[in-house]
């Protein structure tokens, strides 16, 4: 019997549990999808990381909340139809507070007890003014805050390697980080990033600040590169130069564009596990075959005993 038979994995420990317990955390994150064809991927996608026993899989919410309600729909399947931990996304953007309270009580009522709180991009244009609605709230802070007055919940929050694209300065980045830590934020999981150096820049500034919420990186395989140049640009993340050159060398061949992304991503997660990285999050566009190649490339242990991964 595997270890994955033995219990639903709504028991499955959460990230910081793990991470307290002096394991890592190693999950992967997939978005709702909007056609048949999309959702075929996306379950086959989830059917081939199972047996992995990831330590959660994330799903994210559109900007302005455009996935809100499939969002709920595919976190509810997925706590009832595998043995996977779903973690929800939700966003404060284009919500009012009465609408977010209500959105929590949704997840709860799912027996979902795991959010990732962002503030979210406007929608339409990811990089266009912030408004927030006239009865919502402003900050990350304060939708954790929120989220911790609706009941029990292990909340995740984001960390920038290179900073918020709206933080005027490092200083004002770190103290937003710090104030939803201080709201009751349990773990934190990066924007993508190429250098292990931002990661472990971004680390010493916590240190520094006095902050120790564990900060998992988020790993993007950067297998295609007119897309991976897109979501650079649009999260003013640094695509390097030497990657940006092979890839775009490569972008008539699928099977080599591939084996550069997974090499050059599987290098960084090894630097960022030898560095004390508390665990790795794939991000895989629900196409889960460069994620698991970079997994496997790690040659992790796996895990011996189920208390090892199981509460």
């Amino acid at each position: 019997m595997t270890v994955s038979t033995l219990v639903t994995g709504r028991h499955r420990r959460g990230p910081a549990e793990l991470i307290a317990g002096g394991h890592r955390s190693y999950s992967f994150e997939f978005f709702p999808p909007r056609t048949g064809t999309g959702q075929r991927a996306l379950w086959n996608a989830l059917r081939r990381v199972e047996p992995l026993n990831p330590s959660f899989v994330s799903v994210t919410y559109g900007a302005g909340g455009t996935t809100r309600e499939h969002t709920t729909a595919l976190t509810r399947q997925i706590a009832e139809d595998t043995t996977l931990r779903p973690v929800a996304h939700l966003t404060a953007v284009g919500h009012s507070t009465a609408e977010l309270r209500a959105i929590i009580g949704r997840y709860a009522d799912a027996g979902i007890r795991d959010v990732v709180a962002l503030r979210g991009d406007p929608p339409g244009d990811p990089q266009g003014p912030w408004i927030p609605d006239p009865y919502g709230l402003r900050y990350a802070a304060e939708l954790v805050e929120l989220i911790r007055q609706c009941g029990t919940f292990t909340i995740g929050v984001a960390a920038f390697p290179e900073r918020h694209p709206r933080s005027p300065d490092w200083d004002t980045d770190i103290r937003h980080f710090v104030a939803k830590c201080r709201a009751g934020a349990d773990y934190a999981i990066t924007q993508m990033f190429f250098r292990a150096e931002d990661y472990l820049r971004l680390r010493d500034r916590l240190v520094a600040a006095g902050c120790d919420t564990p900060v998992i990186p988020g790993i993007m395989p950067a297998t295609r590169h007119e897309q991976i140049a897109r979501f650079a640009r649009l999260s003013n993340a640094t695509f390097p130069d030497d990657l940006a050159l092979s890839l775009q060398s490569a972008q008539n061949d699928p099977g080599e564009s591939h084996r550069i992304g997974v090499d050059h991503a599987t290098r960084l997660a090894q630097r960022l596990l030898d560095e004390g990285a508390p665990g790795l999050h794939y991000i895989t566009l629900n196409q889960s075959s460069a994620a698991m190649d970079i997994h496997r490339g790690l040659r992790l242990p796996p895990p011996s005993r189920a208390s090892e991964v199981f509460s």
